[in-house]
């Protein structure tokens, strides 16, 4: 017999996915909701469609206003989270490389990527440390050690910053009974990366074909030979939350196929 429940592992856990409306958050979502969990999600917009048994709060999380909003929402709704995910992020800057970076760039960059995980965690660990229990994901990406220069530089510094913090906090408060992790996906087959596409061909006056090859040249090549798919992202979270994964804190898994080319 199974040690493990795999279907029901995560009965009775509160989980925020932040992000979780699309893309590999939502796959994330829907693939711990299977585990059992209820799930709250955040985006800045109401989605058309999500699922009737998910919460869904409103806010910009690149914002302190924001990620206060949710916070408070959470904290009076739900007394706190047992799970978190910390998957919103993205890069909107131009391409060009470093000298069309203005200071805005790099400012909402680092809002959205780095200090809105910072500000979440503060504001939600006190209920998991209360408790003696509890996971946090950081989502960062491979770009934390293979950076993009023409467009996503600010992106990359970010999380690499958001590698280094989630390692610092796990050493923090593992021995407390929170486990923290870090994800660090290649690319993913997702709307946001197709637009991210669609600007470097604009701005570099290609195809999106060729700037699609030029992206996975600057990476060194895929040797799966495609992104990776939102669900098989989830997936692997779906089993780091878990209870299977008990032993596992303050380390960052990596998931891309193979793209970083060093051990």
């Amino acid at each position: 017999m199974d040690k493990y429940n795999f279907n029901n592992e995560l009965a009775e856990k509160i989980v925020l996915v932040t992000g979780g409306i699309k893309g590999a958050g939502k796959a994330i979502a829907e693939r711990l909701a299977q585990a059992g969990a209820q799930i709250i999600v955040t985006a800045r917009n109401q989605p058309e469609t999500i699922a009737a048994n998910f919460t869904f709060i409103a806010a910009d999380l690149s914002t302190s206003s924001g990620t206060d909003l949710v916070i408070s929402r959470i904290t009076k709704e739900f007394g706190g989270v047992d799970i978190l995910i910390n998957n919103m992020g993205g890069s909107e800057t131009p391409g060009g490389g470093f000298s069309v970076l203005t200071d805005k760039h790099w400012e909402e960059t680092l809002q959205t990527n780095l200090l809105a995980p910072v500000r979440l965690d503060r504001g939600l660990l006190p209920y998991m440390l209360a408790k003696a229990s509890g996971c946090i994901i950081h989502i960062a990406s491979i770009q934390g050690s293979l950076p993009l220069h023409d467009s996503t530089l600010p992106y990359a510094a970010a999380k690499a910053g958001l590698i280094n913090y989630s390692k610092g906090l796990s050493n923090e408060v593992t021995p407390k009974g929170v486990r923290v992790l870090t994800v660090s996906p290649g690319w993913i087959k997702t709307t946001s990366a197709i637009r991210m596409m669609e600007r470097l061909a604009e701005s570099s006056g290609v195809t999106i074909e060729e700037a699609t090859k030029g992206v996975m040249d600057s990476l060194g090549g895929i040797p799966m030979g495609r992104p990776a798919e939102p669900e098989e992202v989830a997936e692997l979270v779906g089993f780091l939350v878990s209870p299977r994964a008990g032993y596992l804190t303050g380390t960052e898994y990596i998931i891309d196929g193979g793209t970083i080319p060093t051990v």
